[in-house]
């Protein structure tokens, strides 16, 4: 297999998960790093991955590279044929974790460019290994991914360039280090990669681009086919700002099935005024005695309530 400027030589484990005739889902899975492969094998279909067509696959292969663990990495750095090119990436990702830049300097494939990155960061080439942390001298686990502890982790658009960065159910944990990660890597998504990953992308991209400032981003996440009804929820729950969103909930007929869905649209202020009213009729009449008394919705959203409720009680 050749990529970019080097030759990787594929193995046969690898070979299902590479090459545009895999499926996607796949390609998604191997690109997570849910498959068990030896280390060399690995992180060069993560590597790889991290170039597929597909912006989902390439972003998460991104995020798993990133994620390596010290014992995984130690382990990887024993190996003395490690391609060049992954080294960069690695060095590029992992250079401040301290048990790992002393294995990086020592490595016989480091690049020249590798070499110099290290030495602008205090770590110069050729360096002898540091003690190995008690954690980092075990074995990983073979395909195993483990926390990002650099603060500042780079964009691996094209992993092999060090210094030069390139581009479900429940609620999402955004303090979660792969969310965070997906934050990073918006940041140097154009408008078009937004909106193809808001209309594809799995939950956290959802989460992340339906708050974009860009309503044709936020606007194509709420039009993403894998949305879940605890997300609309979420959403119809929270102080969004783009009221198309807002009108592509009213208009789901199997959105607005759900009667919680229902409530928050009514006091949601950026819902469009006729859906919210018609929503409104739809609400027991305990929702109807706490909206009619409510100071948090409009004055139309309460009245509205309290002569639906009146009109209920003389009807008895």
């Amino acid at each position: 297999m050749t990529q970019g400027k080097g030759t990787f030589k594929i193995s046969a484990a690898a070979a299902p998960y590479i090459g545009a005739d895999k499926s996607r889902e796949e390609r998604l899975k191997a690109a997570s790093g849910a498959v068990r492969l030896p280390p060399a094998d690995f992180v060069l279909l993560i590597f790889y991955l991290c170039h597929d067509p597909d912006s989902e696959v390439k972003a998460c292969a991104a995020a798993s590279l990133r994620r390596l663990g010290v014992p995984f990495l130690s382990q990887l750095l024993s190996n003395p044929e490690l391609h060049p090119r992954i080294l960069d990436a690695l060095v590029q990702l992992h250079f401040n974790k301290p048990e790992l830049a002393p294995l990086f300097a020592a490595h016989p494939m480091l690049s020249e460019k590798a070499a110099r990155f290290l030495a602008q960061k205090g770590i110069p080439a050729g360096a002898g290994p540091a003690p190995l942390s008690e954690t980092a001298g075990q074995p990983a686990p073979v395909g195993s991914v483990g926390p990002v502890e650099s603060a500042e982790p780079a964009e691996p658009g094209e992993p092999g360039e060090p210094g030069e960065p390139g581009e479900e159910e429940g609620e999402v944990d955004e303090e979660s280090e792969e969310f965070q990660s997906k934050y990073q890597m918006a940041q140097s998504m154009g408008i078009g990669e937004k909106i193809k990953m808001a209309l594809t992308g799995d939950k956290e991209w959802r989460s992340l681009l339906i708050k974009d400032s860009n309503k044709l981003v936020s606007g194509a996440a709420i039009k993403n086919p894998r949305m879940t009804e605890s997300e609309v929820l979420a959403i119809a729950k929270s102080t969004v700002q783009n009221e198309e969103i807002m009108r592509v909930i009213c208009a789901n007929k199997e959105w607005i099935k759900n009667p919680q869905i229902r409530r928050a649209l009514v006091v949601n202020h950026k819902t469009p005024l006729p859906a919210a009213l018609r929503f409104v009729g739809t609400l027991s009449e305990k929702e109807l005695s706490i909206l009619a008394k409510s100071k948090n919705v409009s004055s139309v959203i309460a009245s509205q309530a309290r002569r639906i409720l009146f009109s209920k009680k003389n009807g008895k």
